[in-house]
């Protein structure tokens, strides 16, 4: 199966200058990448996105917002709520970005499992951002697998240290996509979205609960919903070293976790799009340390 499993990276989802001592550790993802090369992945196993286009996104998110944001007119308020200093890198970053979740959605469906190395804007509503997501790509990569024949329902298990508000939002009155949301419940965003389900865990929870409190989860999630793919945010900011993330979670039951899920869904026959989500270590090699446990859990590497 490992040998199948189709890696989407750009390097320009590495390419944007922050101010100094920014909280976004924008070089992971490019660290991310040098390290499945040292470890023997071939770089012809990388597949290279397309860019969304504005007018793209205009079907799925405001049109106004949408181009206030491509032409850098945007609310100086409104940018300051996203978390980012406007800039035309930023916008092509974000478009390529997206359009890396899109098409790691669109490889799942013809691998069964397919990893994108960013990706989990999980904060971006329909007419604003936040918490430094500019545009959700968890919503309308779920809306693009909803145009295959085959795939009427998704499931969005999103397992970032913060709660999937703008996803929540997104899909409120959509019954084809349900939203599950394990998450710290004393962490951003202080003002929570309603999923199809939260599990809100205290401040230091551990390893035994966290892996307990999914495994249910997981279960009831897919007792109440009968879905036919499955997008998966494995944020890892639940690490014990996180900078953001409140909780005590080890890097084996980060990885206990994404075997956990990968083993659901290939026990069920449903195809997987995984994107990394948040990590916010200022130790860029620890932090690329604790999300390749989501490419070892995948069988990428070992």
């Amino acid at each position: 199966m490992a040998a199948t499993i189709p890696l989407v990276f750009h390097p320009v989802y590495s390419q944007l200058s922050l101010p100094v001592r920014h909280r976004f550790p924008i070089e992971k993802y490019q660290g991310i990448y040098d390290a499945l090369r040292e470890r023997g992945i071939s770089d012809s196993r990388f597949i290279i996105p397309q860019s969304v286009t504005p007018r793209e996104l205009s079907h799925f998110f405001s049109p106004e917002y949408v181009q206030a944001l491509a032409n850098g007119t945007l609310d100086p308020k409104a940018m300051r709520r996203i978390g980012f200093p406007w800039s035309e890198q930023l916008i092509t970053r974000t478009l390529r970005a997206v359009g890396g979740t899109c098409e790691t959605a669109r490889q799942a469906l013809e691998h069964g499992v397919a990893l994108n190395l960013t990706g989990g804007y999980h904060h971006a509503f329909f007419d604003f951002g936040s918490g430094f997501c500019l545009f959700n790509d968890l919503y309308i990569a779920a809306r693009k697998m909803q145009q295959s024949r085959h795939i009427d329902n998704v499931l969005i298990i999103d397992c970032d240290v913060h709660q999937g508000d703008g996803t929540a939002a997104l899909a409120q009155d959509d019954t084809s996509i349900f939203t599950l949301s394990m998450h710290g419940e004393k962490n951003f965003p202080y003002r929570k979205q309603i999923s199809d389900l939260d599990i809100g865990l205290p401040k230091h929870c551990k390893d035994d609960e966290y892996l307990s409190t999914l495994e249910e989860a997981l279960t009831v999630a897919f007792r109440c919903f009968n879905p036919d793919a499955i997008i998966y945010d494995a944020g890892v900011d639940v690490h014990v070293n996180d900078d953001l993330g409140l909780l005590d979670i080890s890097t084996a039951g980060v990885l206990a976790r994404d075997q956990m899920v990968f083993e659901l869904c290939q026990s069920k026959g449903l195809p997987v799009a995984a994107v990394i989500g948040g990590g916010y270590q200022r130790d860029i090699a620890a932090l690329v340390d604790v999300h390749l446990q989501l490419y070892t859990a995948a069988g990428v590497i070992s």
